[in-house]
């Protein structure tokens, strides 16, 4: 499935991400895409709400650290592969560990990833900037983990 969401403000995109992680279940990964700026890192604060994690104020894009990992009722593998340039940054990261295990794997710059890397549970989200603040919002991924709201609203 895919659908397409407008998103005005930070806040809307802050809800968006918390309406699409309240239906994700361990195991999954969710790809984010697109320029510096673009909302990736708000989504997922909005998506780690969804979660339960008890403060979406500690989330941080893990741009230098590669990844960051938030407790909540699944933990939350923060990763962002900005600056990785090629598949050994990927295996000297270790982060196949985190790709479709026990919690949600969030992944910014989604892209670098290769294919043999992801779960079938994934999902693929592309961050378009339409304005200064206004975004579109692309989500693929399996219709059962798309809520009911954001599909009838979305297209």
């Amino acid at each position: 499935m895919t659908i397409s969401c407008l998103s005005s403000s930070s806040e809307e995109t802050l809800r968006i991400g918390k309406e699409l992680g309240q239906g994700l279940e361990p195991g999954m990964v969710v790809l984010l895409s697109g320029e510096l700026g673009s909302g990736k890192t708000v989504f997922t604060k909005g998506l780690a709400q969804g979660l339960g994690i008890a403060d979406p104020d500690l989330i941080t894009s893990p741009s230098f650290i590669i990844m960051n990992i938030y407790p909540a009722r699944v933990p939350i593998y923060h990763i962002d592969l900005y600056r990785i340039d090629d598949i050994r940054g990927l295996e000297s990261a270790g982060l196949e560990e985190y790709l479709g295990g026990d919690g949600i794997a969030v992944v910014e710059w989604g892209e670098k990833l290769p294919r043999s890397y992801l779960p079938e549970s994934c999902i693929k989200i592309n961050f378009e900037m339409t304005g200064e603040e206004d975004r579109r919002i692309t989500i693929f991924g399996p219709a059962r983990f798309i809520p009911e709201r954001l599909q009838n609203t979305g297209q």
